[in-house]
């Protein structure tokens, strides 16, 4: 696949998010509506379309794919935090300044909602249902790991939130689909999965723009010259150096090698932004990394992708 054909697959994805930003700036989701909508896509939306493309998935008869994405996801994020962590202190955030919340910002991708289309755009179901195994690897590292980075306390609310929809789904998907259990699914229930699941990309694309246009009353707070540069240095350049290596000598099946070269590519994830306001951390330095790294990673998205699936040897 060539760059251009690349650019042409992840630009819909960011003319969603240009979608949900108009929404809001137009008052048609906002408040209450906005919280329904999120929490819509997050506890049905999203664990339906999980099941969608877990269940009857032969990729995730392999044991590999099993048990090495979430532990790639778990240690590529943690790793990210660390990495994250350093650069700012070596650029100068100090504690107080938003340090820890640059660190758990830049430390994570948009893990979900920018990938999934991306891979389903280039091998289909298959590599994206290996996605979301590799993501429970990820929301552990967030709630444990991420979540202590920002605090620096008690992960018991971070445990707690563990235990979600999504999880449960994740279980249950995956015992069915060990167990050889998918055939005898019904088709009620196939069916039912698949019309709530195609919707959770869309829309929760779209809520990620609903989001981010809360910050937008003050633009000249949006950009933070350092914060953006060191951002950029560490989301779109050091990490996915580091988590091509990985793909590359890592002994897997090509499933896993392809989520992680797309992994590599993609921004900061938005998530932080509401981990910041709810656990005292700063929300403006989330958005402004969110903001940079996603401007940037428009044009370097597509040229990680095509690096890392050259350099990992996957097709």
């Amino acid at each position: 696949m060539t760059i251009a054909e690349l650019f042409i697959l992840i630009l819909p994805v960011f003319a969603l998010i240009g979608v949900g930003v108009v929404l809001r700036r137009c008052h048609w989701i906002e408040g209450a509506a906005e919280t329904s909508v999120i929490r819509l896509v997050m506890y049905v939306c999203m664990p339906c379309l999980a099941f969608d493309t877990i269940v009857g998935n032969p990729a995730l008869h392999d044991a590999g794919n099993l048990v090495l994405p979430p532990l790639a996801g778990f240690a590529m994020t943690s790793a990210g935090f660390l990495v994250a962590y350093i650069v700012a202190r070596w650029t100068g955030v100090e504690e107080g300044a938003g340090l820890r919340t640059f660190a758990l910002s830049a430390g994570i991708c948009n893990y979900a909602y920018l990938p999934f289309p991306i891979l389903g755009g280039i091998w289909g179901g298959r590599t994206q249902g290996v996605l979301f195994v590799h993501n429970t690897g990820v929301d552990l590292a967030i709630w444990s790991v991420g979540l202590l980075m920002l605090t620096g306390g008690s992960l018991r609310e971070g445990w707690r939130r563990l235990v979600s929809p999504m999880l449960v789904t994740l279980v249950a998907s995956l015992a069915i689909n060990v167990s050889g259990l998918s055939p005898h699914v019904p088709d009620l229930a196939r069916n039912l999965a698949h019309s709530l699941g195609v919707c959770a990309v869309p829309i929760g694309i779209m809520v990620t723009g609903v989001n981010l246009a809360n910050f937008l009353d003050e633009p000249l707070k949006l950009l933070h010259r350092n914060v953006a540069a060191a951002a950029c240095a560490v989301r779109l350049g050091i990490l996915p150096v580091l988590i091509l290596c990985i793909a590359r000598w890592l002994p897997c099946p090509v499933e896993l090698k392809r989520v992680l070269v797309v992994q590599a590519a993609m921004p900061a994830g938005v998530i932080p932004i509401i981990i910041a306001q709810y656990y005292g951390g700063k929300p403006l330095t989330a958005v402004q990394i969110v903001l940079s790294t996603t401007s940037v990673g428009l044009f370097t998205c597509p040229l990680w992708i095509r690096a890392g699936l050259a350099w990992a040897g996957v097709s």
